[in-house]
């Protein structure tokens, strides 16, 4: 009976790139580490419980209070709304916002929850900011100090000098970034119903920065707030980091390897064409060599042995005088066997053209094995590509023509993607997997912990929310194909530098990962499993791929894949973990539609 909704939109106001981005990876459940409860809010504003029987993993839902509704003019010039969102600092504390711009206090027993008080945020002048109140949501709560409770909430940032225009469908130019607020509101303990209403956050501390926080966490030990996110967060006194696009004229191509481009660009005459060039199949290689189309066949000699290859092309009065030079391998030897009885070359004088083709057939001995390169390391001409396709092979008469003429239009060969690579080779399909993200520190009373270096990472994977997978605060980043698990070390004492140690290595998680389309969230259980959850607003998909960490010394690990989303369950709004009384751990998967139960997955 009480729905969640991720529509918030209004069309109003301009939404930023990193908002929408905020919103697809915003969680919906609010877990409590301590008894296992959940909490949400659905479309109609209710804030609703969730607990799971310990026996039976059925969930109960209770509603706990209705926030009421502003009422919105269309006329109003208000900046885009929150999600809703909430966080536990205790099992009987609960904070809400209504994304609206609104926070409210909850005390939890048994029954309908007790209101404590409502608070706005009141931005200050010295901020900056051309709004005096806006939206925000909440990232954590917990009890920094004996004393008080720490509210991280976030909000973006609307400048005083930024003028927008009144359709927001005339914004046309990227402008200035967009960046967006933190805030640390401080609540005095212990807490009571306030009289005012609503009254006014009390704000501890303030950073900025360039994108919306992907994961937070409080260091009990070191008094510290670590935030993971696209952005290094700080003070507003402190200048931000000038960002610095070259002009058309000071744009310079990449080089090729082995490629100068101070000698290319300064010489009008195309690039010397490799010595030959080659392909290959499952079972068989094309050569090409360019000859002269004028040499007769009898001073060609080729010769084919199991290891090695003999090409000789003798020269005599007739032959031209040509800047390439001839072909000249004796005995040289191959990078693997072939047949020589099965092997051939053919030479396609091609009398219309100045150079002709040479072209050797060799039998692979050992069928199935891709050759890296024609010759053995050692030998000379060793490092010639395999070229793309075996119809470039013809187009070497053409570039040494050019290349004798000194044209600069001819195609260069001996480049591209091995041909048994094809469609084979995903080196690169993993490079867009990931989030690069900096790690900011910020101290419970705001001060920059002096070992703070803000160093970045290509993140795959934060810990699973909740209490029910909670192991101390870890992190997976990419390395390679791999996905490192990096668990942060228990600290001595505040001034303890932060180490991140090693846990263990999730096996080419970023190559898996990179045929995930529609994953909404991505989360892992210390190092016994990664999940990657689609987000199932699409007409196919709404799966949870379970990556399971492989032993040491062991070649294998289960995976599994679960149907948890899409079609009458909607789209997948949040996850969180839960261990109930009877010592099991269960996942929540909030949908639009329905609350699905893993049990029995790790």
């Amino acid at each position: 009976p009480f729905k969640p909704s991720q529509t918030n939109v209004s069309g109003r106001s301009h939404v930023s790139f990193q908002e929408v981005q905020s919103r697809i990876l915003h969680n919906h459940l609010a877990m409590c580490k301590q008894d296992g409860r959940a909490v949400y809010i659905d479309g109609e504003l209710r804030v609703v419980s969730v607990s799971i029987d310990g026996e039976t993993l059925v969930p109960s839902f209770e509603l706990l209070y209705e926030l009421p509704k502003p009422i919105e003019s269309p006329a109003t010039d208000s900046p885009q709304r929150e999600y809703p969102s909430a966080s536990f600092s205790d099992t009987s504390t609960l904070f809400v916002c209504d994304g609206y711009g609104y926070l409210y206090v909850f005390h939890i027993s048994s029954g309908p929850a007790e209101l404590l008080g409502q608070f706005e945020l009141s931005i200050p002048p010295s901020c900056g900011s051309s709004k005096s109140s806006v939206p925000f949501r909440i990232h954590q709560a917990v009890q920094a100090t004996p004393q008080t409770v720490t509210v991280i909430l976030s909000s973006k940032h609307y400048p005083a000098d930024d003028v927008l225009p009144a359709d927001p469908s005339q914004i046309r130019s990227k402008g200035s970034p967009a960046e967006f607020d933190i805030w640390a509101g401080e609540f005095a303990l212990p807490l009571t119903p306030s009289q005012a209403q609503p009254a006014s956050l009390q704000i501890a501390w303030h950073r900025r920065g360039t994108d919306v926080p992907l994961y937070t966490i409080f260091d009990d030990v070191r008094k510290a707030f670590l935030f993971v996110g696209s952005s290094i967060y700080r003070a507003i006194t402190v200048t931000p980091p000038t960002t610095y696009e070259p002009s058309v004229d000071e744009l310079a191509p990449i080089p090729h390897s082995g490629e100068n481009l101070d000698i290319t660009m300064g010489d009008s005459r195309p690039p010397k064409p490799p010595p030959y060039s080659w392909t290959q199949t499952s079972d068989s290689l094309t050569v090409a060599l360019p000859l002269p189309s004028s040499t007769p066949t009898e001073n060609i000699k080729v010769t084919f042995s199991p290891r090695t290859l003999t090409v000789l092309v003798h020269t005599d009065s007739s032959t031209p005088s040509l800047s390439v030079p001839l072909p000249h391998y004796a005995l040289q030897p191959l990078w693997d066997l072939v047949h020589p009885s099965t092997s051939l070359w053919t030479f396609d004088r091609a009398a219309e053209h100045t150079f002709g083709l040479l072209t050797l057939h060799l039998d692979k001995a050992h069928d199935g094995t891709r050759w890296p390169q024609l010759f053995s390391p050692n030998a000379p001409d060793a490092d010639v590509p395999e070229t793309l396709d075996p119809s470039e092979l013809y187009a070497i008469r053409e570039a040494l023509e050019k290349y004798t003429a000194a044209l600069s239009d001819g195609p260069d060969l001996g480049q591209g993607m091995p041909s048994l690579a094809d469609g084979e080779m995903d080196a690169e399909v993993d490079a867009g997997v990931g989030r690069a993200v900096c790690l900011s520190w910020v101290r419970a009373d705001g001060a920059v912990p002096s070992w703070a270096d803000g160093t970045p990472v290509q993140l795959l994977s934060t810990p699973f929310p909740g209490g029910g997978a909670a192991s101390g605060p870890s992190l997976v980043v990419k390395h390679s194909l791999d996905g490192l698990v990096y668990a942060l070390d228990a600290g001595a004492g505040p001034d303890d530098p932060p180490r991140w140690t090693h846990a263990s290595t999730f096996c080419v998680l970023a190559f898996v990962l990179a045929s995930k389309r529609d994953t909404r969230f991505t989360h892992h259980v210390s190092s016994k499993a990664v999940f990657a959850f689609e987000s199932g607003s699409q007409d196919l998909g709404g799966n949870v791929y379970i990556y399971r960490g492989a032993p040491a010394r062991e070649k294998w690990a289960k995976q599994a894949v679960l149907k948890i989303g899409g079609g009458s369950a909607g789209s997948l709004l949040g996850v969180g973990a839960v261990r109930t009384s009877a010592g099991k751990t269960v996942m929540l998967c909030l949908c639009e539609g329905e609350l699905i139960v893993l049990h029995d997955v790790l």
